[in-house]
């Protein structure tokens, strides 16, 4: 439930405000600060400076020498609690100043602080300790320090003083609760019952040394194989179990419920995960996975809605399309069990048929909803023809192709939930609508092409530029060259619209390698999330993450090796640059995850896996149920990149895919590897 990193604007600045207990939401919910100072400064600091170089950061700790004040800070996470140690110079006064970072209280009674910190209307509860009793303890509101020990209101401060010691260091350690103070004193005491620094970092490294083995790899580069465990640790990232003794705060019942015995999760940002990083978690941690998703239809049952992105606070309804469907039919068709199907299908299909399809927004139907419902598609303006729906969202837009094709995916989702459940008619409605991307198909370019109300073509059109910021007029963050290559589901079909595998291959190889058309700052003036480019690729957003892998389809595998490991090579790096673009939450690490095993999803939902090159020669998965499914790639290095020829558990395999079943029944796949492609392997 805790996660943490320190308060700061960016990896180069030299400020940071401060510690945040708890991070609650991906990139700006935190609540509870806490900083250290010294009253020989002669005030209380507003923020704290630091050099990176002085950071250690690692999956189980944190630590770093502050450089005003001289202080070192150590930090450890247990569950629902974290542990602190601060070192300063010694003689020097030894004082602190814990924050809210909204609306909240502060307590101190009997060597203890509790309190709580409003975050998006939802209480996080403190429980906080001192190894020793404070010389002092003030309150600061509004810049006034007064001498009493609570203190409640908005951005509330509260110090304790403690007087030099024979020892410089000073140890806190605090729970944290959705429930209560009273919860959050029990978290504590369940996770932390000494005052061991060491010995609480040890039992985290060994936890996470327990997560991070369920993959062993061996090969490759030392830089390859730290991105490779750092990027499989971010994908941890989320989502976020929230229980507690058996209850869990609800924000859509708005009260404490019963877990029954099933974690609660929340915390999903799910247009970014659930391309790469729900169905990774389907492999390595299929018991969690189902508890996810059974929080998925806890949090529809007591809200009369299937959310998109929830969170602790609620449903941020960001983004388009309603990709719980995916979450759920991949899950499913991997055969996970442990959640009803049928209750998930009903909720989705309430909410797809009844709630709104703008981005951004939450609310019913509008005219632009009832237009797609009629006629296949979301209409779209004129270039600065004014808004006619007053619920479009001013900054998003009505990204009118976006929507047609994740509405398309989305029902393809519930047309095969409805097939297996055996709901023959539905099954026929929602695979007829997930049709709907052919409406947008413009033949005579290759690409999905915006329509008005009349259905006429949005012309002239340039798919580079066209769509204001973030081309959110007809798409979404990316431009129509990303949005060729979709919807998942979908590919056969655009194979035969492009007019073969000839053409397809050469509409992938053009993507690759058309000109941006203006310089990169006038590019990213517009496209500022297209990030990570090759050509029109563009590797920093989702929607591209599978683009590579079609190669296969078009009987060209030799190009995804060649692709996949450039891709690697060039935008995912072991310095400050890192990933190529905002990974939300485990989205593009588990991209990179995937392919550096040598094999990715290209549909959620479809239980098979494209195969691309490895970059080690050795990649063990352990499986829950107790099996392993290697993948071994003889002779593999940075040159030999090329699949010259592949075995199953010993059988000659002649296409680059295997199924979900192949590898959870455990097994091996090996590949001869070389550095000259083998144009007729994987032909079929």
């Amino acid at each position: 439930m805790l996660r943490f990193y320190p308060n700061r604007d960016n990896f180069t600045s030299n400020n940071m405000l401060g510690f945040p207990l708890n991070v609650v939401s991906h990139r700006s919910g935190k609540v509870f600060t806490i900083s250290p100072f010294t009253e020989k400064t002669g005030n209380i600091p507003q923020n704290l400076t630091y050099t990176c170089d002085n950071e250690i950061i690692t999956p189980y700790s944190y630590s770093v020498t502050l450089d005003e004040p001289n202080v070192e800070a150590k930090f450890v996470p247990a569950g629902k609690s974290g542990f602190f140690s601060f070192r300063f110079n010694e003689g020097e006064d030894q004082d602190f100043i814990l924050k809210t970072t909204n609306q909240g209280e502060f307590v101190y009674e009997n060597n203890a602080i509790s309190g709580y910190d409003m975050y998006d209307g939802v209480r996080s509860y403190l429980y906080l300790e001192f190894d020793r009793i404070p010389g002092n303890i003030k309150v600061r509101e509004r810049d006034e320090i007064s001498d009493r020990t609570s203190i409640s209101g908005r951005r509330v401060e509260l110090i304790a003083f403690f007087n030099p010691e024979s020892t410089a260091e000073l140890k806190i350690r605090y729970g944290l609760s959705y429930i209560s103070t009273e919860q959050a004193r029990k978290n504590l005491q369940a996770d932390i019952s000494g005052w061991d620094l060491n010995e609480l970092s040890g039992k985290a490294r060994s936890k996470w040394n327990s997560v991070l083995s369920g993959i062993e790899i061996e090969g490759g580069t030392e830089n390859q194989r730290t991105l490779f465990y750092t990027s499989l640790y971010r994908c941890f990232e989320r989502m976020v179990d929230i229980t507690e003794d058996g209850h869990y705060f609800s924000i859509w019942s708005n009260q404490v419920e019963p877990a029954n015995d099933t974690a609660f999760y929340t915390d999903d940002w799910v247009w970014d995960t659930h391309l790469a990083l729900h169905p990774l978690q389907v492999i390595l941690n299929p018991s969690e996975q189902d508890e996810k998703i059974a929080s998925y239809i806890r949090m529809a049952r007591q809200s009369g809605w299937m959310p998109t992105f929830p969170t602790i606070s609620g449903d941020n309804h960001a983004m388009n399309g309603n990709h719980s469907a995916a979450v759920i039919l991949d899950a499913w068709n991997k055969g996970l069990r442990n959640f009803d199907l049928e209750e998930a299908y009903d909720h989705l299909k309430k909410t797809i048929l009844s709630e709104t399809r703008l981005p951004w927004v939450r609310d019913s139907l509008t005219w632009l909803d009832e237009f797609y419902d009629r006629r296949g598609y979301f209409p779209a303006l004129r270039k600065d023809e004014p808004e006619t729906c007053p619920e479009v969202h001013s900054f998003e837009k009505r990204q009118a192709v976006a929507i047609t094709l994740a509405s398309s995916y989305d029902d393809w989702c519930l047309a095969q939930m409805a097939k297996e459940l055996g709901k023959e008619n539905d099954y026929g409605f929602f695979i007829k609508r997930s049709l709907n991307y052919r409406n947008l198909f413009k033949n005579d370019t290759g690409f999905y092409h915006p329509k008005d109300s009349d259905g006429n073509w949005i012309e002239p059109f340039d798919y580079r530029y066209d769509g204001g910021m973030g081309a959110r007029d007809y798409y979404d963050e990316n431009n129509g060259w990303t949005y060729i290559w979709q919807p998942y589901h979908a590919f056969d079909d655009l194979i035969k619209m492009m007019g073969g595998r000839d053409e397809f291959d050469r509409k992938l190889d053009r993507l690759f390698s058309e000109s941006l058309g203006r310089s990169k700052w006038q590019y990213y003036a517009t496209m500022p999330d297209a990030t990570g480019n090759v050509g029109q690729f563009v590797m920093g957003n989702e929607p591209s993450m599978h683009i590579a892998y079609l190669y296969n389809l078009a009987g060209k595998p030799w190009k995804t090796q060649k692709r996949i490991r450039m891709l690697m090579d060039t935008w995912f790096r072991n310095d400050l640059m890192g990933i190529p673009g905002d990974e939300d939450g485990g989205g593009l690490s588990a991209f990179y995850v995937f392919s550096a095993m040598g094999f990715y999803p290209i549909t959620p939902g479809i239980p098979e896996y494209q195969i691309g090159s490895p970059l080690f020669s050795k990649i063990r998965i352990h499986l829950q149920n107790g099996k392993t499914f290697n993948v071994i790639a003889r002779n593999n290095s940075q040159a030999n990149k090329y699949i010259l020829s592949a075995k199953l558990n010993g059988k000659e395999l002649i296409k680059p895919v295997f199924t979900h079943e192949d590898l959870v029944k455990g097994g091996t796949l090996v590949l001869e590897m070389g550095d000259r492609p083998d144009f007729n392997w994987g032909l079929e």
